[in-house]
């Protein structure tokens, strides 16, 4: 169990608190800012959320940076994207910040692609993480947080960037899961 993987996991352990500050219907407290009300709950679910999701790319660089790359970290790593996405998603339409059909259209992208790896894998293939998909994650985190703090700052100036950046989430999540199998056909035989 080494650095890396000790980060991968506590994104994975962070994944319940997040959705405990987001669902918990026990209020910390409200406050205001201009015209926005919001309850330190999700202000405290969106900061660690913040938190868990810029782990994602210290614990990939210590791990190459120190050579410490693990068959254990290749597991972990992905799965802990798919569980804190899909767990703040699903908490967001639970909280009726988000239509529950963009949750499931980006999941089962998440599902897809991971099948895809799989299949890939069974046949000695590795399916690297593209600059698209990267640019997909960090799409969906900014999403994600606009919705959690109710879109501040920008909701005083009446701007919809949390609409705005739900919309890009769900085109970059499936333009990104067409260009994954559009770049792995050969992975997929129809015989």
């Amino acid at each position: 169990m080494n650095l890396a993987n000790r980060i991968t996991l506590a994104r994975i352990f962070l994944v319940p608190v997040v959705m405990f500050f987001l669902l918990v219907r026990y209020n910390f407290g409200t406050f205001t800012v201009g015209s926005i009300s919001m309850t330190y709950n999700e202000v405290i679910a969106a900061l660690v959320f913040i938190l868990a999701a810029s782990t994602d790319g210290l614990d990939g660089y210590i791990a190459r940076k120190k050579k410490i790359v693990t068959n254990l970290g290749k597991f972990l790593d992905p799965l802990a994207d798919k569980l804190l996405i899909s767990a703040a998603l699903i908490s967001l339409v639970e909280m009726h910040r988000l239509e529950a059909w963009i949750a499931i259209v980006i999941i089962s992208r998440e599902f897809a692609v991971t099948g895809l790896r799989l299949v890939a894998a069974a046949e000695g293939q590795v399916i690297a993480a593209s600059a698209l998909g990267k640019l997909k994650t960090w799409v969906q985190i900014v999403a994600i947080v606009a919705l959690m703090i109710r879109n501040f700052p920008f909701e005083p100036f009446h701007i919809p960037f949390d609409v705005i950046a739900s919309w890009a989430m769900v085109v970059i999540t499936l333009y990104s899961g067409y260009d994954y199998f559009a770049k792995n056909r050969n992975v997929i035989h129809y015989s």
